[in-house]
């Protein structure tokens, strides 16, 4: 075992890719000689060489453009946005291209392209590098959308992704980046990469999170159990596909649910969630499903964005809140 932390976790799962495939290619602004703005790919163009670790142009359409065109010929990239607001201009090319080829081509091609992509807030950072953009891509047919939540998951999800033959959205939840954890480097023992996982086990209410969120869920469990109530938290890892089935089997026992994201709540992936958790659930739901999120304003000042973000008063407020009915 070893302790990572979640950036450095990041790094070391894609060496170990690398090193297991020729193919597999590291792409994105900055990311060779200065190894990234987070580090996350830091010393790979030492090891890797130039050919393999690409600094390229500020262009993320030209980014996702140019790996489509490898994927096309063989190879696997792996790409980076810097920061979460900067994938729009990518977004033509993920969605109508990337997302859209192996239904085009009847199954003949597949792009298998990993679209790295830190996000979420709590950092302080200006406008454009505090975005929670899961839901437009959740909504385009085509795209595997996953998070990770903690170093672990960080090493053995962006292998997993890597290898996967469909492209795939990895969300990185960037203030979790320096938190720590024992990784064991050696195992492929992993959780299926599209599997929920229960972090937290209760009986009272079920609380479903992914990526940043999660590790503020764990804390407002911890702070319900003072009080007698016991919250199991769910990590989703993958919203696209979603694995319901360990989420109706917790919220059938539960009766109740909160879904947390940073993300605005109105649109956002929570009314997915618990508009299937209502379908599946209705006889066994003592509540209605509550969402817990950012509100439906661009994402504030960093001086005011603990006011936007769901921290643990909030959480529980809406955990208060279910057993109002």
């Amino acid at each position: 075992m070893t302790t990572l932390t979640l950036g450095k976790a990041m790094n070391e799962g894609l060496r170990k890719a690398m090193e297991n495939d020729p193919k597999v290619l590291v792409m994105g602004e900055d990311v060779g000689k200065l190894g990234g703005v987070f580090r996350i790919t830091d010393g790979l163009m030492k090891d890797f060489g130039e050919e393999r670790v690409i600094d390229t142009p500020l262009a993320e359409s030209g980014i996702i453009g140019t790996a489509i065109g490898l994927a096309l010929r063989g190879y696997r990239p792996v790409c980076e946005i810097q920061f979460d607001g900067f994938v729009f201009p990518a977004a033509d090319q993920i969605i109508t291209q990337l997302a859209k080829m192996r239904m085009r081509s009847l199954g003949a091609v597949s792009l298998p392209v990993v679209v790295r992509i830190p996000c979420g807030g709590g950092i302080g950072a200006v406008e454009h590098h505090s975005e929670s953009p899961e839901a437009y891509f959740t909504h385009t047919a085509g795209l595997r959308v996953v998070a990770c939540s903690n170093p672990v998951d960080a090493y053995s999800m962006i292998q997993q992704s890597i290898a996967s033959p469909d492209p795939v959205i990895f969300f990185e939840p960037k203030r979790r980046y320096w938190e720590k954890a024992e990784v064991d480097v050696d195992s492929s023992d992993w959780t299926p990469l599209h599997q929920a996982r229960v972090v937290q086990p209760g009986d009272h209410v079920t609380v479903l999170a992914y990526g940043p969120s999660v590790k503020t869920c764990l804390e407002a469990a911890a702070a319900a159990a003072e009080e007698g109530r016991s919250l199991e938290v769910i990590d989703l890892r993958s919203l696209n596909p979603l694995d319901l089935g360990t989420v109706v089997d917790s919220v059938n026992r539960t009766g109740r649910c909160v879904v947390v994201h940073e993300a605005p709540v109105f649109s956002g992936f929570g009314a997915e969630l618990a508009a299937r958790i209502t379908e599946n659930c209705f006889y066994r739901l003592e509540s209605p499903v509550l969402r817990v999120g950012g509100f439906s304003t661009p994402y504030p000042p960093s001086r005011v964005e603990d006011h936007y973000l769901p921290d643990l008063d909030r959480i529980l407020d809406a955990v208060d809140r279910t057993f109002g009915w």
